[in-house]
């Protein structure tokens, strides 16, 4: 795959997380109450979770939708929802790429309020809040995808 990979860290995406609730908590007003959080399963589980600890919300839902295999994206694929139209819920995920997913969200949860941590500029407007904007050919090394090891300099790849 040809582009940039930025890898993070487990503290990294708490870090990001925890200023991805900052920011919703800024935007309170005009999100309106909030009942609970819906993690699309799998990268956004974690960042659910710290935000919403951070949030103070005890309820934790899943939307689990397959799309990507091999860092491609393919057919999405919607393995379970939530019932209801959105209202009330906040969808977290860690990255929305070329909105694809997103826009899937959209479809199954329109009043919900979705927030990411991260957000390449083809998904950046399919979602209403998110902390970091990253190029659309970056590859983002979430800790669940990676392990520590040695590498070469970066310009020995050149």
């Amino acid at each position: 795959m040809a582009g940039k990979t930025f890898p993070v860290s487990w503290w990294e995406l708490h870090r990001d997380a925890k200023a991805l609730a900052w920011r919703l908590i800024d935007k309170m007003a005009e999100i309106g109450p909030l009942k609970g959080v819906v993690g699309i399963a799998r990268g956004g589980l974690v960042p659910a979770t710290v935000v919403a600890r951070e949030l103070d919300l005890r309820l934790v839902d899943t939307l689990c939708i397959a799309s990507y295999k091999d860092r491609q994206q393919g057919e999405i694929e919607v393995l379970k929802t939530i019932p209801g139209d959105g209202t009330g819920w906040l969808i977290v995920d860690d990255l929305v790429d070329t909105g694809a997913t997103a826009r899937k969200v959209r479809e199954l949860l329109p009043k919900a309020h979705f927030a990411t941590v991260y957000a390449k500029p083809e998904g950046k407007p399919t979602v209403d809040t998110f902390v970091t904007e990253v190029s659309q050919d970056t590859w983002i090394l979430f800790p669940w995808d990676s392990e520590m090891q040695e590498v070469p300099p970066l310009a020995r790849g050149r």
